[in-house]
């Protein structure tokens, strides 16, 4: 944490002193130095702080959803509702066996992004139009083989303008990625909801059975839950379940 406090300070100092070199010559409001924006020079260099700013705000979230992290973060959450133990394990935990699980996913995805983007832009062999390119070919690849494995071309149309929709011979070039990206996250929805509906089979025959049982026995008053937890922990774990689960999840990227 330390480390980690230690970077944010040193990196609010650089900011705070290149703002402060840019808008000596503002005025003072407030006694507090503002930038001209009448100039365009100053009003060019605020603008470009906005622009970064909100990239990187966005940058986390739009990383998460052209990857595995959907899929894997939704099938573990259901199985923790599955489990009927919301609070076990911890966001923190599955936030991070997820975060583990996409970068083996996404490892070759990353390896020819670097081999045919970043590497050549790093060595100036390359503009930056053409490295993101490079790079967006590799993506799209990566999402297109997901969604025609799941079945899921048709998710692609609601996110297309009425012309391209209509096409007969619409193939996967001609779909843009801003279209791609939301028809991507719901084939991993789907996908994801479909494996989590049979996590939850075995779980619901549990509840369904001590139910049974508690109602025969008269003990109307007594949640099914409390009881059937125990169970549900011991069929996972003399199934292997982790194993399992984790191990279908990576091969249902293929």
């Amino acid at each position: 944490m330390k480390p980690l406090l230690a970077i944010l300070a040193a990196l609010f100092l650089i900011t705070s002193a290149a703002w402060g070199a840019e808008a000596a010559s503002g005025p003072a409001v407030g006694g507090m130095l503002l930038p001209d924006l009448q100039h365009p020079g100053t009003a060019g260099a605020a603008m470009q702080w906005l622009v970064l700013v909100t990239v990187l705000s966005v940058a986390p979230a739009v990383a998460v959803m052209v990857t595995s992290f959907t899929r894997i973060i939704v099938v573990l959450g259901l199985l923790r509702q599955a489990l009927a133990s919301p609070q076990l394990p911890p966001n923190q935990v599955l936030f991070g066996l997820a975060l583990f699980m996409t970068a083996v996913v996404m490892a070759p995805v990353y390896r020819d992004v670097h081999r045919d983007s970043i590497s050549p832009y790093l060595a100036g062999k390359s503009d930056l139009p053409a490295a993101w390119a490079a790079g967006e070919k590799h993506l799209r690849a990566f999402m297109i083989r997901q969604v025609d494995a799941a079945g899921n071309a048709e998710e692609v149309y609601p996110f297309l303008d009425a012309e391209l929709a209509k096409r007969k011979d619409l193939a996967w070039g001609d779909v843009p990625t801003l279209s791609l990206m939301p028809a991507f996250v719901i084939s991993e929805l789907k996908t994801a909801f479909m494996i989590g509906f049979r996590i939850y089979l075995p779980f619901v025959i549990i509840d369904m059975l001590v139910a049974s049982v508690l109602m025969s026995m008269g003990m109307l008053m007594l949640p099914p839950v409390l009881i059937s937890m125990p169970f549900k922990l011991l069929l996972f774990v003399l199934a292997d379940g982790w194993h399992l689960v984790v191990g279908t999840l990576m091969k249902s990227f293929g």
